[in-house]
């Protein structure tokens, strides 16, 4: 019997050690020269011929390819192209595992106003759906709970970590808002009329958010008695050292959602999604609002609108002077958000120049994000965040990568789908 509850326990540490994530990269220990690739800066420059250096996790050159530059472990890159690790925003990475199991699913909390609630700590950094972002590029993102009002705060970590302290590059960066729609639909199961129409109950909605933001900062400001741990947690969003992400629809609601939020001196806030934002595009560049999009591989939202509208959406706001960065809400959002370079590779072929394509998913999302002095570019003195990619990393069909590192960290880009592939790539080849 004994004999049989080791082989047991053996069986399963076995299987646990072939199904788990592989172990993350460690502290680099020496340098490395990237040779000769189009190094796409990400601030819609471009080096050709270019060389990178980086030593304990940070580049210490970039400029023209010279050899007397050159240190370390050379990595010839000659034809391919370098990028900086791209940045995933607004994306419930992480906090869910399988859809359809309820227990892996830990983005959304019970109750309404809950900017006490930190999404970083049901983040899994062994997410076996984490290590499929990797291969496409994908190095960052900010991991954002959902539901309620008030949804929690949002954290924003690179990809190959034993745990989240270990993944971390701004903790709690955000506070994320659902603001209520101006429309809604009607409960057909409760045989109510289901088409679109004015929602009744708008106002009152918007009135109970500024109200909960009023009442808070009337209570930072006197006793603080009897303690209240939501109001508490609006301390950094009052003195402007954190942000509010508010998930927005329709050009009343961004409307409401700017003047409501001067009225409270709550000034460091990104809108999020927004759609209908082009229609109201002056308001928002004239208070500095960035605009976080929503995925580009979407219907437009009414039957009036031009079919490509989401496609265009990137080059339409950002030819009005607005920070654009993309997120990954909606559908499948966890899994999809791999697909994030070619989201961006969409709005290039429909309008958007390649480099402001690429802008969108690096340098614009790190300073929304609040990590342009880290990452974002390929700049000296910042993490040596990065890859090489065989072609256009903004095409899935030349988005082929061989190397990444995150912090200077060389990183594999296995993950159980490459090893799906190869298994039977072998088993078609040997027949």
């Amino acid at each position: 019997m004994k004999n049989q509850f080791i082989l047991i326990v053996l069986s399963f540490f076995i299987l646990g050690n072939i199904n788990a994530q592989q172990t993350p990269a460690s502290k680099q220990t020496k340098d490395y020269s990237i040779v000769g690739a189009t190094a796409h800066i990400g601030n819609g420059k471009i080096i050709e011929n270019s060389l990178l250096v980086f030593s304990n996790g940070k580049l210490t050159y970039v400029g023209n390819n010279t050899s007397s530059n050159q240190k370390g472990e050379i990595i010839n890159a000659k034809g391919k192209h370098v990028y900086p690790g791209f940045i995933a925003a607004n994306t419930s990475l992480g906090l869910a595992e399988i859809d359809a199991v309820r227990a892996t699913r830990d983005f959304d909390e019970v109750g309404n106003f809950l900017p006490h609630i930190r999404s970083i700590i049901a983040y899994n950094a062994e997410s076996k759906v984490v290590e499929t972002m990797r291969p496409n590029g994908v190095l960052i993102a900010q991991i954002t709970p959902r539901g309620g009002t008030i949804s929690g705060t949002s954290s924003v970590v690179q990809l190959d970590a034993w745990n989240w302290e270990d993944a971390v590059i701004n903790l709690d960066d955000a506070v994320h808002i659902n603001w209520p729609s101006t429309f809604s639909r009607g409960r057909w199961w409760l045989g109510e009329d289901a088409s679109l129409k004015p929602n009744k109950n708008y106002s009152k909605a918007v009135n109970t958010i500024t109200d909960f933001f009023t009442k808070a900062k009337t209570y930072l400001s006197g006793s603080k008695t009897p303690k209240n741990l939501p109001y508490e947690a609006l301390e950094k969003v009052f003195s402007g050292t954190q942000k509010v992400f508010v998930h927005v629809n329709g050009e009343k609601a961004i409307v409401d959602v700017i003047n409501n939020f001067n009225k409270l001196n709550i000034k460091n806030i990104v809108l999020v999604k927004a759609h209908g934002a082009h229609k109201v595009a002056e308001l928002i560049k004239n208070n500095n609002v960035p605009v976080i999009l929503e995925r580009s591989h979407r219907l437009p939202d009414n039957e009036d609108q031009d079919y490509d509208l989401p496609y265009r959406m990137a080059k339409i706001l950002t030819d009005k002077g607005i920070l654009v960065g993309l997120g990954m809400e909606g559908e499948m959002e966890r899994m999809s958000a791999r697909n994030l370079p070619f989201y961006a590779g969409t709005y290039a072929a429909y309008g958007l120049d390649k480099e402001k394509a690429v802008q969108i998913i690096t340098s614009n999302n790190a300073k929304i994000l609040g990590i342009d002095a880290k990452t974002g570019t390929l700049e000296v003195g910042k993490d040596a965040t990065l890859f090489i990619s065989e072609g256009d990393a903004l095409d899935m069909r030349t988005n082929i990568i061989s190397n990444a590192f995150i912090q200077g960290r060389k990183i594999s880009l296995e993950t159980h789908q490459t090893k799906l592939w190869k298994r039977y790539s072998n088993k078609y080849k040997n027949q």
